[in-house]
């Protein structure tokens, strides 16, 4: 599967999460103190945008109605057998790639 050029470090500082697409698919990349991850874009309790809610103690929280996603492993803060897809990324200098399908 391909990597693609979706942001650069500048535009996620650290404890931030960006949203991105690639196609129609959206993306949300995070910034936990330094370490980039990405996972899918889109909640799974009511479809809210995970790329702009905001990462609170290494998780990301949906602007919509505050599900909880650790960033690293997509699980859901209140049960952990709900996920959020996660998804490779690399640097590449400053530019951060993303691993799509």
């Amino acid at each position: 599967m391909p990597f693609v050029k979706v942001a650069t470090l500048a535009d996620v500082p650290e404890n931030s999460v960006l949203e991105v697409s690639v196609g129609e698919d959206l993306y949300a990349i995070c910034n936990v103190d330094g370490t980039i991850t990405a996972l899918g874009g889109v909640c799974l309790h009511q479809g809210g945008p995970l790329g702009q809610g905001n990462i609170t103690d290494g998780r990301l929280v949906c602007p919509w109605h505050g599900w909880e996603f650790d960033c690293r492993t997509g699980a859901n803060s209140y049960d952990a057998s709900e996920c959020v897809t996660t998804y490779p990324v690399k640097l590449e200098g400053s530019d951060i790639l993303l691993q799509v399908s």
